[in-house]
């Protein structure tokens, strides 16, 4: 399985508007940062997960020419205002998108119009669908295990990660693991988790809280997304053995 970085920044993007601080302002092209998102291909398939605001630059940078299907991790903009980009791969089929069952509500109510009957081609045609957790589904090929994590000690929002093809985790925005979810995260090869900064955040895992996070899920390779623009890329790599900064464009194969 091929996994490719699309997106390894936050709700504001790297460079963030305004800003001149030395990430904002650095030649490394790996300190430029889209909203997070990856794309997974396997077998001619490709799955992704997350639709932010960059998603049409995303696919075309990553020549992308077909989406077989869409993980939400969260409704939050950063993670989903890019869906109307997905109508180029629904001119004469329906897409299905998956997620909790906040996320597919909050999707039927925004945008309804690519939920409805076919009425006029300009718009995207999905059909939602709510992944129970905990149980393998197979989604275009791929085998994916929803797993309930917290974005928010305070709101307590419930969000997915996601469990792929066993060796593979994506887990972002979370500040909270529950039990059950290490459990079903031990031991894979590959995790992907969110990774804010280094001062402590109400809704995202710090640098260091990753880190713990990964050792005790006892994953090989573990690469940090959903990065602000306080830390550089090298900065972050040069943090903890076994952990690296993923960047936008990064490709991995497991």
């Amino acid at each position: 399985m091929k996994v490719t970085f699309l997106g390894t920044g936050t709700s504001h993007g790297i460079p963030v508007i305004g800003c001149h601080c030395p990430v904002c302002s650095s030649s490394d092209p790996r300190d430029m940062r889209y909203r997070s998102s990856v794309l997974l291909e396997k077998d001619g398939k490709n799955l992704l997960i997350d639709t932010g605001y960059e998603l049409r630059l995303q696919l075309l940078r990553a020549r992308c020419d077909m989406v077989d299907a869409v993980l939400y991790t969260h409704s939050h903009s950063d993670h989903m205002s890019g869906l109307d980009d997905l109508r180029v791969f629904t001119y004469d089929r329906d897409l299905k998108v998956y997620g909790n069952e906040s996320t597919i509500g909050f999707i039927k109510t925004h945008y309804a119009y690519a939920v409805s009957e076919r009425s006029f081609p300009g718009v995207p045609h999905i059909i939602p669908e709510v992944l129970e957790p905990y149980v393998h589904h197979d989604i275009s090929g791929f085998d994916v295990v929803p797993l309930t994590v917290e974005h928010g000690l305070r709101t307590h929002m419930p969000i997915y990660a996601y469990r792929i093809e066993k060796d593979f985790a994506y887990v972002t925005d979370t500040s909270f693991i529950p039990p059950e979810s290490l459990e079903a995260l031990r031991g894979v090869k590959v995790l992907v988790i969110g990774a804010l900064r280094k001062k402590p955040h109400g809704a995202h895992f710090t640098f260091e809280q990753a880190h713990e996070a990964a050792l005790e899920i006892g994953a090989e390779r573990t690469y940090f997304t959903h990065i602000n623009h306080e830390t550089s890329y090298n900065e972050i790599c040069s943090l903890y053995d076994g952990c690296l900064s993923a960047y936008d464009t990064l490709t991995i194969t497991i």
